[in-house]
C-alpha cells in the first residue's frame, strides 16, 4: 500500500436533492457576506461578541497548537540530535588538582524506509483537519446566537400579542362589569369575563418568564454581561424578527460536500490514518543510524581527546507479531476512519433535505396562515360588535378572542420556524466556509490566562 495512491473516500450520495429547493427572489452568491445581509446590527454584534468569547473557539484553536506541536516533533526526527555534557572538580591528595570533562553526543535515524516522512503527513494532516474544525466551530457557533436571538425576537412579539388582548379584555371586563350591575346580564358572565381576564395575566406572565430566560440562554452564548446585553437588545429600532437573505441551493448533494468545514475534517482524518499505515510498514523494516561522540579531559593542564563515530543497523528479526499487528491496527483506524466519513456525508445531507423540507411546507402554510389571522380576527370583530348590542353572549365572543388570539400566535411561531430554518440550512451548506480560510487567534479569550 503506497501513499502516492491514496484517493478520496467515496461520498456515496445522490446527484440531485430528494426536496425542492425553495424559490428565491434575491440569490446570495457569496454566503460568506449571509450574516450582515440580515441588516440587524444587534445579531451582528452578538455574533462577533460571542465569537471573541467562545470557550469552544479557544478549545478549538488549542487544538491546532496542539497539532501543530506534534507536527514539529515528528519533523524533529528527520535531523541529528546533539547532546552536550560537561563537569568539572576539584581535589586534594596530597597537592591540589583540577579535573574537567566535555562530551559532544550525535544521533541520526536515517528514514530509508519513508516512516517518518509518514508521520509528518499524517500530523500536517491532523493540523488541517484541527483547523477545519475550527471553521465548523465558529459557524455552529453563529447559528446558535442567531436561532436564540429570533427565538427571542419571536417570545417579544407573543408578548406584545398578550399585551394587546390583556387591554382588549380589560375593555370587555370594564363594559361587562356595568352590564351586571345594571341587571342588563347574568353575574355568571362577569365571573367568565374575570377569568378569561386573570387567565391571559397569567399567560403573559409565562411568556414574559420565556423571554428573560432567552435572555439568560443570550448570556451565556456571548459571554455578555445581563447589563450589557438588555440594553443591547433593546436598542433595535424594532423588535420584528430579523429577515435572512434568502439564497437559492444551487450545488448538488456532491458539491455541497464540498463546502462543510466538518466534511473536510473527517476526510483529512482519512488521510492521516492512511499516512500512519505506510509508517507502521515501514518502521518493520530494518533501520539505519549514525551516532558519533566526541569527549575531552582536562587533568592538571594536560587534556586528552577522544572520538568515535559510526553506523548502526537494526534488524527486526522477531518480535512475535508487534509490528505485523501494528499495521492490522492502523488498518483497522483508517477503514474506521473511512466508516466516519461517510456517516458524515450522509448526516450532512439529511440536514440539508430537513431544512429543504421545512422551508417548503412552511411556503405552503404561510398564504393559509395568513387568511387564518385576518378571517379570525374579522369574525371576532363582528361577534364584537354584535355582543354590544346584546345579540351574542360573553361565551361565543369570548371563544371567538380565543381563536383569534391562537391564529396570530401560530402565525408567529411559522414566521418564526422560517427564520430558523433558513438558518438551519445555511449551517448545513457549510455556513460560506471556503477551504483554506484563515485561522486567527482568539486574543480576548487568552487576555486573562498567563503562561
Amino acid at each position: 500500500m503506497h501513499y502516492s495512491s491514496y484517493q478520496p473516500p467515496k461520498s456515496q450520495t445522490t446527484s440531485v436533492w430528494s426536496q425542492n429547493t425553495p424559490n428565491s427572489n434575491h440569490k446570495v452568491d457569496d454566503l460568506t457576506q449571509w450574516w450582515s445581509q440580515f441588516n440587524d446590527p444587534v445579531l451582528g454584534q452578538l455574533i462577533e461578541t460571542a465569537q471573541d468569547n467562545s470557550p469552544n473557539l479557544l478549545k478549538a484553536w488549542a487544538k491546532i497548537e496542539q497539532a501543530r506541536a506534534t507536527l514539529t516533533t515528528s519533523k524533529a526526527s528527520l535531523f541529528p540530535s546533539l547532546t552536550g555534557s560537561a563537569s568539572a572538580k576539584r581535589a586534594k591528595d596530597g597537592q591540589v588538582s583540577n579535573q574537567g570533562t566535555g562530551s559532544l553526543d550525535a544521533s541520526w535515524e536515517i528514514d530509508l524506509f519513508g516512516k517518518i516522512r509518514k508521520q509528518n503527513e499524517a500530523a500536517q494532516s491532523r493540523i488541517e483537519a484541527r483547523q477545519d474544525d475550527w471553521h465548523d466551530a465558529r459557524i455552529s457557533l453563529a447559528a446558535e446566537v442567531a436561532d436564540d436571538y429570533v427565538q427571542y425576537r419571536s417570545c417579544e412579539l407573543l408578548v406584545a400579542v398578550y399585551q394587546n388582548e390583556m387591554q382588549s379584555m380589560q375593555k370587555t371586563e370594564q363594559a361587562n362589569s356595568q352590564m351586571v350591575k345594571a341587571g342588563f346580564t347574568a353575574p355568571m358572565d362577569g365571573a367568565l369575563s374575570r377569568a378569561n381576564l386573570a387567565s391571559t395575566q397569567m399567560n403573559l406572565l409565562n411568556q414574559q418568564k420565556q423571554c428573560d430566560l432567552l435572555v439568560k440562554t443570550l448570556v451565556q452564548v456571548t459571554g455578555m454581561q445581563e447589563t450589557a446585553l438588555r440594553p443591547l437588545l433593546n436598542s433595535g429600532k424594532s423588535k420584528s424578527l430579523p429577515k435572512p437573505a434568502l439564497f437559492n441551493v444551487s450545488d448538488v448533494p456532491a458539491q455541497m460536500l464540498q463546502h462543510r468545514p466538518d466534511i473536510a475534517a473527517l476526510e483529512r482524518e482519512v488521510y492521516a490514518t492512511y499516512a500512519e499505515i505506510g509508517s507502521a510498514q515501514a518502521d518493520r523494516y530494518p533501520s539505519l543510524s549514525l551516532t558519533g561522540v566526541i569527549s575531552t579531559v582536562l587533568t592538571g593542564g594536560t587534556s586528552a581527546a577522544s572520538w568515535s563515530f559510526g553506523p548502526a543497523l537494526s534488524l527486526p528479526i522477531f518480535d512475535a507479531g508487534q509490528k505485523k499487528a501494528a499495521v492490522e491496527s492502523a488498518k483497522a483506524t483508517y477503514v474506521s476512519a473511512i466508516a466516519d466519513y461517510q456517516s458524515g456525508v450522509r448526516s450532512a445531507v439529511s440536514e440539508v433535505e430537513q431544512a429543504l423540507v421545512q422551508l417548503n411546507s412552511i411556503a405552503a402554510q404561510e398564504q393559509a396562515s395568513e387568511n387564518s389571522v385576518r378571517e379570525y380576527e374579522n369574525y371576532f370583530n363582528a361577534l364584537q360588535l354584535s355582543w354590544k348590542a346584546g345579540n351574542t353572549n360573553l361565551l361565543d365572543l369570548e371563544s371567538a378572542r380565543r381563536s383569534s388570539l391562537s391564529a396570530q400566535m401560530s402565525q408567529i411561531e411559522l414566521q418564526t420556524s422560517r427564520v430558523q430554518q433558513w438558518i438551519a440550512l445555511y449551517k448545513a451548506m457549510g455556513g460560506g466556509w471556503q477551504k483554506n480560510a484563515v485561522v486567527t487567534q482568539p486574543e480576548t479569550s487568552l487576555k486573562d490566562i498567563n503562561f
